[in-house]
């Protein structure tokens, strides 16, 4: 007998049909990835993983993070023997100690003489008999539910034992994409959910020294290192800014500073992401949230980009978009008071409405591709 941890994939990679062991290799070679530094063995039986490991506690914290695992349970080891699986759940029961439960028995290993229906019923009345004080069943809401898996081994666990998981899709498995990282609230959520779907996450910043200090960049590394708590590293390119904007602030009008400033944004996303292979650009804006965020100033800025733009926040409100970062764990972060480049040079009147060809003669004075190409050439590259 003993404590295993039990992964539960998502659902979603169940429907994948032909690719589906693809989906389930790179979520097990994450996993592995994820409890690297600590002593555990990965058991396959009959398509469910369970892992064997020393520290309990520190392999759930670990692979619940996981993007792919819905659901990890801590579950106990018994033989496929109907006396032994009887007893632990007896043990279960009391030590839950409900007025009512239910038993969930899976027989996956058809080999065990008794149907999923016929265990349970076998199971719930040994207990019934056995249980010291008050006990009845409730099919509909039991106090606790107690589940059994039979398979090459049997396996026991409560409702108590379940933790949730990060769910989504394995990571690395739908392509790359360039986060624009600011220090705000809304981007590093829009990094999470694109690496929840797969997306393998790079991230850039843009620095305006010294008109943004070394507290607002350190914020923003801070911030990549949470996300890289979720995937497998994330590389973080730290892009001087300050030339570009003193250049737009010298040669555009000033009601266009906002709109102009984040098609350059784009154009080094975008650059940096050809010079390293990365697919798209992603980015935390939300439809009608700011000035630069109407429909007219999203589609002025996305001109600008040489491969899609994935915008996952588009349709959230903002209540919505803090839950997320209070659960992922980096809203304390991004509410520190260091302003990043986007908020210490907006103009008292912003256009929200820019016209492309309006914007597109308003940056003829610029140098652009010069400017681009020297911004790239100074920038700093961190990996956590």
């Amino acid at each position: 007998m003993r404590k295993l941890i039990l992964v539960k994939y998502a659902a979603e990679i169940f429907l994948k049909g032909l690719n589906k062991n693809k989906f389930e290799k790179r979520l097990r070679d994450n996993i592995k990835k994820k409890l690297k530094g600590l002593d555990f063995e990965i058991i396959n039986d009959q398509n469910r993983y369970f892992i064997k490991i020393d520290d309990l506690d520190q392999g759930v914290e670990r692979v619940k993070r996981v993007f792919g695992v819905a659901e990890v349970c801590i579950v106990t080891e018994v033989d496929r023997d109907m006396d032994d699986i009887k007893a632990e759940v007896l043990k279960k029961v009391e030590e839950v100690k409900p007025d009512t439960f239910k038993i969930v028995t899976n027989r996956a290993n058809k080999q065990f003489p008794k149907t999923s229906i016929e265990t349970s019923m076998e199971i719930g009345s040994y207990v019934l008999k056995n249980y010291q004080g008050d006990l009845s069943v409730d099919v509909k809401n039991p106090e606790c539910l107690v589940n059994v898996e039979i398979r090459e081994r049997a396996y026991v666990y409560t409702s108590a034992d379940k933790i949730k998981g990060a769910g989504g899709l394995p990571y690395g498995m739908n392509g790359s994409t360039m986060l624009m990282l600011s220090g705000g609230i809304d981007s590093p959520v829009a990094g999470y959910l694109m690496a929840r779907r797969g997306v393998e996450l790079n991230c850039i910043y843009y620095h305006s020294h010294p008109y943004t200090s070394e507290r607002a960049k350190d914020k923003v590394k801070d911030l990549a290192k949470i996300l890289s708590n979720y995937t497998e590293k994330v590389r973080l390119f730290i892009v001087p800014f300050t030339e570009i904007q003193m250049d737009i602030i010298d040669k555009c009008p000033q009601d266009e500073l906002t709109i102009i400033m984040r098609r350059f944004m784009m154009r080094v996303a975008c650059a940096v992401s050809e010079r390293e292979g990365i697919q798209s650009v992603s980015s935390g804006e939300s439809i009608g949230q700011v000035a630069s965020q109407t429909m007219e100033g999203l589609v002025v800025s996305t001109d600008c980009a040489d491969r899609p733009v994935f915008r996952p926040l588009i349709a959230m409100d903002k209540g919505d978009i803090m839950d997320i970062a209070r659960e992922i764990g980096t809203y304390e972060t991004s509410i520190l008071p260091y302003e990043d480049c986007c908020t210490i040079f907006v103009p008292k009147h912003p256009k929200t409405k820019p016209r492309l060809e309006n914007i597109r003669k308003s940056e003829a004075p610029l140098d652009v591709d010069s400017l681009v190409e020297k911004a790239i050439n100074d920038m700093e590259i961190v990996v956590f």
